[in-house]
């Protein structure tokens, strides 16, 4: 298979094309990325110069750079993601999440492929109790949520009007290596090694289900293959925990790894301003996904923190480049005439 893999250089889409050529090294994976402010080359320089994997940079909004690209199936993962951004301004949210989602749409029904899009449990919205199925209306509270919330909508639409063979998954919050420091479990854990403040909206009480990005990465390998045309798969680990737990338990993780007092890092803890339409809790139901397609996650919570933690303490280069604005520099000293073609 040829897969088309969008928005490849992110922290999801890297690790999932890692996944893929590990699981399946037969396939060819093409990576089509723009390289936004949060896309890295980086992330994936232990497959760089592989026979199997291409890299292209392209925008999905730009329909000629799909056009020139031969490929069997769609995996998108190209996104703007970051909630805070959106809120400062949706523009780039509406015009990669919603307009880049319509060209690939079309490409895929041009081609009659099969398109995987990758979406986010923030659609649903907030729930004080209980958990969203895939059949729970779409309630989105900010500007990135009803951006994605529009794509799915899409996504739908094609589905029903020209019975394109598209799926859709929404996924729980991601964590693993390779993640944007702007991010909640990077950002805790860099400002926490550098000794600055560490920023808690509101009380820290927003509950959020967490998942290493690993199991997502299989969650979705397992959808594009045998997951059914039109429908929609919630992947969750069932591990909803609040901010502030989170972050205590990164400080204690990296106390206990780098023998640091954890008095000194919890001190670090500053509650600031809730951000504007804070949603209160995200909660969704994996069970279609874990019944219909067997699937379940596999990495204990606990470990995998552990594991991400031991990750940013080891790659101080990979984040001190992106903190410092020199990975640009980076890209065109290991990949310019890539990158020029």
């Amino acid at each position: 298979m040829r897969l088309l893999v969008t928005g490849g250089a992110g922290f999801i889409g890297a690790n999932y094309i890692k996944h893929v050529l590990s699981a399946h090294p037969d396939y060819h994976v093409i990576n089509l990325d723009k390289l936004s402010y949060s896309g890295n080359l980086e992330n994936l320089k232990e497959i760089y110069g592989s026979p199997n994997y291409t890299f292209i940079r392209g925008d999905i909004c730009d329909r000629t750079a799909l056009d020139s690209v031969e490929f069997d199936a769609i995996v998108n993962f190209a996104a703007e993601s970051h909630v805070d951004r959106s809120i400062l301004d949706a523009s780039p949210f509406l015009q990669t999440n919603i307009m880049g989602t319509h060209n690939l749409l079309e490409t895929a029904r041009q081609r009659d492929c099969i398109f995987l899009h990758v979406s986010t449990d923030e659609v649903y919205g907030s729930i004080e109790k209980g958990s969203f199925n895939e059949s729970s209306p779409l309630m989105p509270n900010s500007p990135y949520a009803a951006s994605k919330a529009s794509s799915d909508m899409l996504v739908r639409a094609y589905v029903e009007t020209h019975k394109i063979k598209a799926m859709i998954t929404r996924c729980s919050n991601n964590y693993g290596p390779y993640q944007f420091p702007e991010k909640l479990i990077p950002l805790v854990i860099l400002n926490a090694l550098a000794g600055k403040s560490i920023p808690v909206y509101g009380d820290g009480m927003n509950v959020r289900d967490w998942i290493y990005v690993e199991d997502h990465c299989r969650a979705v390998d397992l959808v594009l293959h045998n997951g059914t045309a039109g429908e929609v798969y919630n992947i969750g680990s069932r591990n909803e925990r609040p901010n502030i737990e989170i972050i205590r338990l990164l400080l204690l993780n990296i106390a206990e790894q780098l023998n640091m007092k954890e008095d000194a890092l919890f001190k670090l803890i500053t509650y600031v301003k809730d951000r504007e339409g804070h949603d209160r809790r995200y909660s969704i139901d994996p069970a279609k996904i874990e019944k219909q397609l067997e699937w379940k996650h596999i990495t204990d919570f606990n470990e995998g923190i552990s594991k991400t933690v031991d990750w940013y303490i080891s790659n101080k280069q990979w984040w001190e480049r992106i903190i410092s604005g020199e990975y640009t520099q980076y890209y065109d000293a290991q990949y310019g005439e890539r990158l020029n073609k």
